[in-house]
């Protein structure tokens, strides 16, 4: 496991193995989606909002 830190509140998260870029996570302190952006050495940001359409 990859220990990275939450970009949100800096909560210590440990990334499986499996994990991939692109792939999105939750972190388990603050609740925060985040996106795993690199994986050597691993890195995390928030990840980016979906916009409704709403139909329009």
């Amino acid at each position: 496991m990859n220990p990275v830190s939450c970009p949100e509140c800096e909560a210590e998260i440990s990334l499986e193995v499996t994990a991939e870029v692109g792939e999105i996570i939750v972190c388990p302190d603050c609740g925060v989606y985040l996106e795993v952006t690199l994986l050597d050495p691993a890195k995390v940001e928030l990840a980016p909002m979906e916009q409704e359409d709403w139909g329009e």
